[in-house]
């Protein structure tokens, strides 16, 4: 197993091209997915990895030239959360908000020139849609951000049939977020240990059951379900994984950052890599955003390999992660969109 342990990982870098640490990474365990952002956490400044259009393609050029042909991954939701900006010269986006307010030929119209342009320039997977209900309009990460479509579970799914649509004609893939649904969180995960005990409607879940039939990405919050496991964060739970699973049996299941507070806050990331693939997830999300973490990422790979040689039920996990992932590479179509 020891060349493809890489492709349970979806890593952040920082700098406008491919760094030799990730080409070392890959060359050595193979990777699964790179994540580009525009912002740079650390230094507070837009200087990270998505400069224009033309730097961008050239950048998906070098990370799919890596060894295993790692997939470009990015948060373009809309809105406020898009890394791919008008100002650096690529398609507007709307809110999630503004965008459940438009009719069915306006999404369609809005949609095209962003998907369309993201397969052009290399971005295999776009992290969105949101389908968290609006459950609280003033939660910190998802109302007050404008990043849900609606409280009403019959408009979300209205939504991301649009998007699924546009996405399949485009070559590109979607994931929904963030699984079970954090639209009622009191906290910020990015900052906080965020329990969603009181606040899991079985309407939110059933939106997550419904969606993954259109479209089979998830990605798991940091969120803390008690009843369901206590004190766990549901991108480290088997018994949300079990769920998900029992759902959809071949969906890809992506952790959220296991560098945001909600994990940070409960154990170290190479902890948190052993806890979400013993749990089952398929790929392990590290930004090196919000804390610098690159030079790292060969450890984890070490100790996730480590782990696997002395339990037998790890190393199980781990192989199905990585045919999943394998799949995935071998189901991404070239950037060449249909007109």
């Amino acid at each position: 197993m020891r060349p493809t342990a890489g492709e349970m990982f979806l890593l952040g870098f920082r700098g406008p091209h491919a760094p030799a640490w990730m080409r070392d990474f890959a060359r050595e365990f193979g990777l699964g997915g790179v994540i580009l952002f525009d912002y740079d956490c650390i230094d507070k400044k837009y200087e990270r990895n998505v400069f224009g259009p033309a730097q961008v393609k050239e950048l998906c050029a070098e990370i799919h030239a890596l060894p295993s042909r790692p997939l470009v991954f990015v948060d373009q939701e809309g809105g406020r959360v898009r890394r791919l900006k008008e100002e650096r010269g690529f398609a507007p986006l709307p809110s999630a908000r503004r965008f459940a307010r438009l009719t069915a030929i306006e999404r369609r119209e809005v949609l095209r020139p962003s998907f369309q342009q993201m397969r052009e320039i290399g971005i295999d997977v776009d992290l969105a849609p949101v389908v968290d209900l609006d459950i609280d309009p003033d939660s910190p990460d998802i109302g007050s951000a404008q990043r849900s479509y609606s409280a009403d579970p019959k408009v979300v799914e209205d939504c991301v049939d649009a998007l699924a649509e546009a996405a399949r004609s485009m070559g590109l893939k979607l994931c929904l977020k963030h699984f079970p649904g954090t639209g009622g969180a009191k906290v910020d995960p990015h900052d906080h240990v965020m329990d969603l005990s009181d606040c899991l409607t079985d309407a939110q879940v059933s939106v997550f059951k419904t969606l993954l039939a259109r479209v089979p990405m998830v990605l798991f919050s940091h969120g803390v379900v008690n009843q369901w496991e206590k004190a766990t964060p549901v991108c480290l739970s088997r018994v949300a994984v079990d769920r998900v699973r029992a759902w959809a049996p071949n969906a890809h299941i992506l952790t959220d950052d296991l560098q945001m507070q909600g994990v940070q806050k409960l154990m170290s990331t190479g902890e948190a890599c052993r806890r979400a693939l013993r749990a089952g997830a398929d790929l392990l999300l590290i930004g090196n955003n919000m804390k610098d973490e690159q030079r790292q990422a060969a450890d984890f790979a070490r100790e996730l390999l480590l782990a696997c040689e002395t339990d037998s039920s790890l190393r199980a996990h781990a192989e199905s992660s990585i045919e999943r992932m394998r799949k995935l590479k071998s189901r991404t179509e070239d950037p060449r969109p249909s007109i």
